[in-house]
């Protein structure tokens, strides 16, 4: 066998590593029951929290969840479920994700650089490269439930996720507001050029109650993203509030499901989470 390799050509040893990954890639998918997206048009919506989010509540109702951190450049997962640490290795030579609980592991490149300030400066071809190693060479073990975190816009990393991950469907994140909502309607037609199933869209930043008066103030607007999606006949999933408890969790690495339970942001994606068992 040491002499086949050593006599092989670099193309030909290129095309044995692609098949192996490949193969790779095929078993982990396998074991993996649905596959999600979470993308945005545009950045600033609150994808990265959306994404998080989910993923607990999912992992809440005990469902066996990853999520992984595709944002390359700005991967902010991690950070927002309190992970740190580097990824370790496993006897089998995969990759282990960072356990957030019994339910909910997560892979970020951050996992993988000592210096979480460093800027990844990757063209392309290296993305691609990235994205499906952190699925063929993670021991991702048996979920029902895998949340792929992208960054926003149509570029290299969710084309990359939807070449790869062929029955990903795309959960389309957005505010109220018009120019968030122009930015949408690109994804969804990224979505539909590529042959993504579009699974729904959330409106996120919906509304705020006034902590003082209790007045519901509609600060991003309200509503325009149940509208484009009755428009283009996509589910709403429905609707998240602006909670500044949302932010102070996510800066402190805590989950605002573990920190407020009570509070309308946990509930409104417990209620999404409900909405994505039933139809999946």
């Amino acid at each position: 066998m040491v002499e086949i390799q050593e006599s092989m050509s670099p193309q030909d040893k290129h095309r044995q590593q692609q098949a192996e990954q490949d193969a790779a890639l095929k078993t982990t998918l396998g074991q993996i029951k649905h596959k999600f997206v979470v993308m945005s048009g545009k950045g600033g919506v609150g994808k990265t929290s959306t994404s998080v989010n989910l993923a607990v509540a999912l992992a809440q109702k005990g469902c066996q969840v990853g999520i992984m951190d595709v944002d390359l450049h700005g991967p902010d997962v991690p950070r927002m479920l309190g992970l740190k640490g580097m990824l370790d290795v496993s006897p089998e030579r995969k990759l282990n994700p960072l356990k957030y609980n019994d339910n909910l592991k997560a892979v970020s490149i951050e996992g993988l650089t000592p210096d979480k300030d460093d800027a990844i400066i990757w063209r392309g071809p290296i993305k691609y490269s990235a994205i499906r190693q952190f699925i063929a060479d993670v021991d991702w073990g048996d979920l029902d439930y895998l949340i792929i975190d992208s960054p926003p816009g149509t570029g290299d990393e969710p084309l990359t996720v939807a070449q790869t991950v062929s029955d990903a469907k795309a959960i389309i994140v957005t505010t109220p507001q018009e120019v968030a909502l122009a930015d949408v309607r690109k994804s969804i037609n990224f979505c539909r050029v590529v042959k993504m199933e579009i699974f729904g869209v959330i409106e996120n930043m919906s509304g705020f109650s006034c902590p003082h008066c209790g007045k519901e103030l509609n600060l991003f607007g309200s509503g325009g993203g149940e509208r484009t999606a009755q428009q283009l006949g996509l589910t709403f999933l429905g609707k998240v509030p602006f909670d500044p408890k949302q932010v102070l969790c996510g800066d402190a690495g805590t989950c605002i499901q573990d920190n407020a339970s009570d509070s309308a942001v946990a509930k409104a994606f417990e209620a999404i989470a409900d909405t994505i068992i039933s139809r999946s």
